[in-house]
């Protein structure tokens, strides 16, 4: 892959940037800003959520940027107390109203929670159907989430959102979701900063004449990871963002790979109790 719009086909031909740009915990004109920015970088894709509490202005963002919106793959989640299937069609109009778009390019169940997905997949298969979503998928989907939504369904997630990073490389998931044809994308790429100074990867990083940050992502894409970093930094958006001039070396992928500590920033799907 050689520039940001290089693109992955999803399991139902739709095409989605290996790139992305995360939004969560972006507030005000802190996102307004940082979405333009990233859309002037040449991220073409934008990570948002309802409980972000941003989808309006992240909304207002894509369309202030001027870049054409067929250009543009937007992606939005559900929800955890919206499950169901009446209330997920009705949380469903409310982003799409407050994002100020016609048609979503992927929704995702944004946890699978304890027993609401499967209802609410149907209205995901639904709103799929009329056209109202490009794509459909989930986040934070374990192994056995998976396996338990695909007994029952008609349409095969194109997408599992989950935390991956160096210490959590997810290899198991990630095996699962190629023998399904799910495609696997990574929330927190970057551990919130954390992997910044670990010695392996400040190495790597000095070799290519790249930071470390740069080094963690093009880890991601040459994984075959979709990532979405996430910054409000208009530097460090830029920067995320040059990870196409280079490609890891089966070596230093591995030498990442062994940092795998099983080590999470966010809550282990299995553990949240709605």
């Amino acid at each position: 892959m050689g520039n940001i719009a290089d693109t992955t086909v999803l399991n139902n031909g739709v095409q989605m940037p290996w790139l992305g740009f995360g939004t969560y915990k972006a507030e005000g004109n802190e996102v307004y800003e940082a979405v333009k920015i990233a859309i002037e970088a040449g991220y073409r894709s934008i990570d948002t959520a309802a409980i972000y509490g941003n989808e309006d202005l992240v909304g207002q963002a894509i369309r202030d940027s001027g870049a054409d919106r067929e250009n543009l793959f937007v992606t939005t989640k559900l929800w955890n107390q919206d499950q169901g299937y009446d209330s997920t069609l009705r949380a469903f109009e409310e982003s799409r109203k407050r994002l100020g778009l016609d048609i979503i390019d992927l929704y995702l169940i944004h946890w699978p929670g304890k027993d609401k997905y499967k209802e609410t997949w149907k209205a995901f298969e639904r709103l799929y159907e009329e056209g109202s979503v490009r794509a459909i998928g989930v986040s934070n989907f374990q192994v056995h989430h998976l396996e338990n939504l695909l007994k029952d369904s008609n349409v095969v997630p194109v997408i599992n959102q989950v935390e991956l990073h160096p210490r959590l490389t997810q290899q198991e998931l990630h095996q699962y979701c190629r023998e399904h044809q799910i495609q696997l994308e990574s929330w927190s790429p970057l551990m919130k900063g954390k992997l910044t100074e670990q010695a392996d990867i400040v190495e790597i990083a000095a070799k290519y004449g790249k930071t470390s940050s740069q080094v963690i992502l093009r880890w991601h894409l040459d994984r075959g990871i979709v990532t979405i970093p996430k910054s409000v930094t208009a530097h460090r958006i830029r920067e995320n963002a040059d990870l196409f001039d280079f490609e890891l070396t089966a070596e230093d992928i591995n030498r990442i790979n062994a940092l795998h500590l099983d080590e999470r920033v966010g809550t282990h799907p299995d553990k949240l109790l709605f």
